[in-house]
């Protein structure tokens, strides 16, 4: 277990990523799209999801900084000068690469899902996680949008292959919900 001095305290890894992510993300003010809790809630659940498969500190930093590039000012280098090359290595699988001008959707989601393919299995640990977290409240909410999210989880589930097997199956269950009452 790595533990450093952060601040006035003795903090783990993945407690200083938690406390980073936190401070990000509040800056941010930005909430969930389909319950305005604060965003860092995707992160916590992300977390925990992570640490019932074999984790390291380094596992559990990279899954509550897992959308902190993407959606804070924090920066890959932030990241790597607070939690090291290896945190930063993970997240940098984990940060969507893909822009707008790359074309439409499906296209950005193909760029991304060819990245993750690339990524160590507890990278794609990280991402079956979010990917879960997501379909769930996805499902709840939006069943219009469910199915295209459900579909692109579909393809993703066949990138993520390295990932833990219980989160996989979990997903993949999820990725197979019949969408109900959804329109058209």
């Amino acid at each position: 277990m790595i533990t450093m001095y952060y601040g006035s305290k003795m903090q783990t890894l993945d407690e200083k990523a938690k406390e980073f992510a936190i401070k990000f993300h509040d800056e941010t003010g930005e909430v969930r799209k389909y319950t305005n809790e604060a965003c860092i809630t995707h992160a916590a659940v992300v977390a925990m999801l992570v640490t019932c498969t074999p984790h390291t500190n380094e596992i559990i930093a990279a899954a509550w900084l897992q959308n902190t590039v993407e959606r804070t000012n924090a920066t890959l280098e932030d990241i790597k000068q607070n939690f090291g090359p290896l945190v930063s290595s993970y997240v940098k699988f984990l940060t969507d690469t893909s822009k707008q001008e790359d074309g439409n959707r499906e296209t950005r989601k193909a760029i991304d899902r060819e990245r993750l393919s690339h990524a160590p299995a507890c990278v794609q640990t990280i991402k079956l996680a979010s990917l879960i977290d997501n379909a769930g409240s996805i499902i709840k909410h939006d069943p219009k949008f469910a199915k295209v999210f459900l579909a692109e989880m579909r393809l993703s589930l066949d990138t993520l292959k390295y990932g833990d097997k219980l989160l996989w199956n979990l997903a993949n269950n999820l990725a197979n919900t019949k969408i109900h009452n959804a329109e058209n």
